[in-house]
């Protein structure tokens, strides 16, 4: 071990880090309901993620979000910072699943026949609404329009993609 991993923190140091876990609460306590439920966190520190999303008063809300941070200085902040950064579509895995999802939109795009691809990936996929929107993503781009159809697109493709995944992740909780 060197001579810095044995000395101890700096009351500077001390403090940078408490004031980094609690951004990290202030970041947490912005995510929705539905996202907060994702992230493997404590009951206790999800309770007062809660409580300080509906405190209106800025002092109040203040200390809360200390007490938030506070609590989160006995637990890992490494997987909440993981988790978030996959929210905010920085992680690697989350980049990769994207760009997938975009190349099998050019193909779809290049060719109808990449519907039985998607079909069986998904088998719950709704090919008629798929269809017209490429239909119509593809009359966008001849007649020069927004990609409005081109972007939904894609966005139909994520939802199947997160479904599925949804699904496993389920699937798995019931092991």
């Amino acid at each position: 071990m060197t001579d810095d991993a044995l000395a101890p923190l700096s009351k500077t140091r001390k403090k940078q880090e408490m004031h980094a876990l609690q951004d990290l609460g202030e970041e947490l306590a912005a995510l929705s309901v539905e996202r907060l439920r994702k992230i493997d966190i404590p009951e206790s520190l999800r309770e007062a993620l809660l409580a300080a999303q509906r405190i209106t008063s800025h002092g109040a809300r203040r200390r809360q979000l200390q007490y938030v941070g506070k609590l989160m200085r006995d637990i890992d902040p490494e997987p909440i910072r993981a988790a978030l950064a996959a929210i905010r579509g920085e992680s690697a895995a989350e980049v990769a699943r994207m760009h997938r999802l975009e190349r099998l939109r050019e193909r779809l795009l290049a060719d109808e026949k990449t519907l039985a691809e998607i079909a069986d990936t998904w088998p719950q996929a709704d090919l008629q609404h798929l269809r017209a929107l490429r239909r119509s993503a593809l009359k966008e781009q001849e007649g020069q329009k927004p990609p409005r159809s081109y972007r939904m697109l894609f966005q139909e493709l994520k939802a199947l993609d997160a479904g599925i995944r949804d699904e496993g992740e389920d699937a798995n909780d019931d092991d």
